[in-house]
């Protein structure tokens, strides 16, 4: 039997690279998905990388607008009935961020909203549908960069630390109504648009190479969320787990 069979999914930031493979593996393990992202085209993409599955609906999302989640959450229940499954995949860093004393102020916030509040917001109008089904999962998305020092990427870093932090208090928060908290903390992940980096930037060649199984795979997330959402993981919570070849032992 498919392990997500009867579960519907919220994903945000389905149309990246770690997010859509995310959405191609609950639908492949039986979920249903509302899969979205501020793309329109990257959108299309995902439904076809699913196989243009009926069982995922794609849509403009903007995980900074709060307006912008509950009508995404609306069309969820809509279409599927329910939602029992919160990914949030969105976020991001960019060229940008540097070290405190040199970051511009605008990256600082852009990071901000766009990982930590983007988060707070999506679990802030998300977490009572999961209440209201009878309990669920919270799939958030920190960083080996919470885990670790990694230099010139303090705006990034200020952001998915506190993902890390918020995941562990609503862990322990929402537990009462029999949701579970997790967090996935990627290390360097080849997606498309991190692929054409690595030859570009010393730091990230150097993280390549210090990769004990090789570099991550967008795969190598979804697996990891394809179990937090499935009721195998039905007693971890409050954990933020890396998923980073060995990159944070060192």
């Amino acid at each position: 039997m498919a392990r997500l069979a009867g579960k519907v999914a919220f994903v945000t930031g389905a149309a990246g690279g770690i997010g859509s493979e995310i959405c191609r593996r609950f639908v492949e393990e039986g979920a249903s998905v509302l899969a979205g992202d501020i793309s329109s085209a990257a959108l299309e993409k995902v439904k076809i990388l699913c196989g243009g599955s009926d069982r995922i609906v794609p849509l403009l999302l903007d995980v900074t607008k709060s307006e912008s989640i509950t009508e995404g959450l609306q069309v969820a229940v809509r279409a599927f009935g329910k939602v029992d499954i919160l990914c949030n995949a969105a976020g991001g860093s960019t060229p940008l961020d540097s070290r405190v004393t040199e970051a511009p102020e605008e990256e600082f916030w852009r990071a901000i909203s766009l990982d930590l509040f983007g988060t707070f917001l999506c679990c802030k109008h998300g977490i009572p549908e999961l209440i209201r089904v009878g309990g669920g999962s919270v799939i958030n998305f920190s960083s080996m960069v919470a885990l670790m020092a990694l230099p010139d990427r303090d705006c990034y870093t200020a952001a998915k630390g506190g993902v890390s932090a918020i995941t562990r208090s609503m862990a322990h928060e929402y537990a009462e109504n029999k949701i579970r908290v997790n967090a996935i903390a990627p290390g360097l992940t080849l997606s498309e648009r991190v692929q054409g980096l690595v030859d570009q930037r010393p730091e990230l060649k150097k993280l390549a190479d210090q990769c004990l199984l090789s570099v991550c795979e967008p795969n190598d997330m979804a697996e990891l969320a394809v179990y937090l959402a499935a009721d195998e993981s039905k007693r971890v919570t409050g954990q933020v787990i890396p998923v980073d070849s060995g990159v944070t032992i060192y």
